[in-house]
């Protein structure tokens, strides 16, 4: 039976954080996992939905609806309701 105060995880359930650009030595220094240069390796970017300068195709696809200023709002009524009347 074990003590609540000597209960631990298995070896292996909980793995430590990669601390990257911390020197040669570390496997994960210099460039950072980051590749070379480019706008990926830079700080601060994001580039999801960017295409190179194509256009991204969430504005190529074509725009779909608008919102009818002229359009009935009908009352539902049903024949129970009137019914009932």
């Amino acid at each position: 039976m074990t003590k609540l105060n000597e209960l631990s995880d298995n070896y292996g359930a909980r793995k430590s954080r990669m601390r990257v650009g911390r020197g040669i030595g570390s496997g994960k220094g210099k460039t950072a996992g980051r590749g070379q240069k480019g706008a990926k390796a830079r700080s601060g970017v994001s580039v999801n939905g960017f295409e190179g300068g194509q256009m991204p195709l969430h504005m190529r696809i074509p725009k779909r609806g608008f919102n009818n200023i002229f359009a009935k709002d009908f009352a539902e009524v049903n024949l129970g309701m009137i019914q009932k009347a």
